[in-house]
This record gives structure tokens, C-alpha cells and sequence, in this order.
């Protein structure tokens, strides 16, 4: 290679670089990664699936099937109330002396961050319906500071708040044993469901790294 040839050569790596560069910072300094599409989940397992326009169709991914429950304020909670909101799903027990009280305190990290945003709302499922009545939901929603629009507190049949947590929401991480309907339902897990009730996330309602990442995974929903 001759010296103009080397020369050329140089001159043409470096704008490759100093192009290259570039583009990596407008897609740094843009909204690209915070507008990345989430994923959807489809079973227990909690296997990511992405979804393509091109191949898939929407109404064959997992959603939360309809449901009626009973909130602190005595009110009937449903699929309806949840119509084009995202929101966080979660179950727990008033009584809990372990993991609820700081999964209520996560939760209410939700709260105040989407306080003045009515597309995100929050629901949590007693899984001890028969002692968290109406009464002692909206009390122990007193002692929290939870916002009745914005967070339901739901009880209602057993059986009916049990297969939605295994069956819909897949909270429960049996670690590959089979619950029966006897066995008590316990989990730190928070899921995010979207505006259609498809599942888009699991966290673990204990670690604030978990709530950060769901606190950013909703804005990335409601922006869309």
C-alpha cells in the first residue's frame, strides 16, 4: 500500500469512528431505550415472549380473565374497573406479620409515584377473605395511607381470589410442586398488567430495585 492509499484508508476509519459515535450518542441521548416495547408472559414459567405485528395476533396472548370482587369501600371491583388502566396486582393478608407490611410499603412507593395519573391504578387480593372483611380492609387502607381510587383492597370467595393468583396472575413460585386448593397462597410478587390485562412484568414486591424497574416499566406503558 502506497502513502496516498494508506493515507485514504486512515481518513476513511476515522470517519467510520467518528460517525459510528455519533449515532451511538443520538440513540443514548433519545428516547429509544425508555420507549423499548415489554414483553409479554404467557404462563408460570414467566418465559418472555415478544411480540411482532407481522406474525402474531394480540388476542392469543394470556389475559386476566373477568372477575368481581369487593373493595374497602364496599364496592364491587371488576374487570371494568380496570378498562384501558395499567396496573399492579399483588395478594396479602392485613394480619401479615412477615413480608406484607413492606410489600404494602413498596406498593405505596407505586402510589405516590403515579398519584396524579389516572391510568395506573393498584390492586391487592386478601388471600384470608374470611377475617379481611370490609371493615378491616378499609381500616388497615386507613392505617396505610391508600388512596381509594387510586389502590383497591379487595376480598371476596376464596376460591375465586386463589385461581386468580394461580391460575391468571401466576404469582405463586411453587418451585415446580403442585398446590392444591387447601394450600395457602403466599408471595412477595407484584405483576404488571396492561391496558388490555395482559401480563407485562413480575417483581419481587420486596427489593426497591424491583419497585424502581416496575416504577419504569408503567411509565414505559403509559407512554406508549
Amino acid at each position: 500500500m502506497n502513502f496516498d492509499s494508506m493515507k485514504r484508508f486512515w481518513i476513511k476509519l476515522i470517519f467510520v469512528a467518528f460517525f459510528s459515535l455519533n449515532l451511538f450518542s443520538c440513540q443514548r441521548n433519545s428516547s429509544f431505550f425508555d420507549k423499548a416495547e415489554l414483553p409479554y408472559y404467557q404462563d408460570a414459567t414467566f418465559t418472555p415472549f415478544w411480540y411482532s405485528t407481522i406474525k402474531d395476533s394480540i388476542n392469543s396472548f394470556h389475559k386476566i380473565p373477568p372477575f368481581r370482587l369487593i373493595n374497602q369501600l364496599g364496592d364491587t371491583i371488576s374487570e371494568d374497573t380496570f378498562k384501558e388502566k395499567v396496573y399492579v396486582a399483588d395478594f396479602f393478608f392485613t394480619a401479615c406479620p412477615g413480608i406484607c407490611p413492606m410489600m404494602t410499603s413498596n406498593m405505596s412507593l407505586i402510589q405516590e409515584a403515579f398519584k396524579d395519573e389516572s391510568s395506573v391504578l393498584l390492586l391487592s387480593h386478601s388471600v384470608t377473605p374470611e377475617y379481611d372483611s370490609v371493615p378491616v380492609l378499609k381500616d388497615y387502607a386507613k392505617e396505610k395511607e391508600v388512596l381509594d381510587n387510586k389502590w383497591h383492597l379487595v376480598t371476596g370467595d376464596r376460591k375465586v381470589i386463589y385461581d386468580l393468583g394461580r391460575k391468571s396472575y401466576f404469582v405463586e413460585e411453587s418451585l415446580g410442586e403442585i398446590s392444591i386448593e387447601s394450600d395457602f397462597l403466599h408471595t412477595e410478587n407484584f405483576v404488571l398488567i396492561d391496558q388490555n390485562r395482559h401480563i407485562r412484568g413480575i417483581y419481587n414486591g420486596l427489593r426497591k430495585n424491583d419497585i424502581n424497574q416496575l416504577i419504569k416499566d408503567i411509565r414505559t406503558l403509559i407512554n406508549k
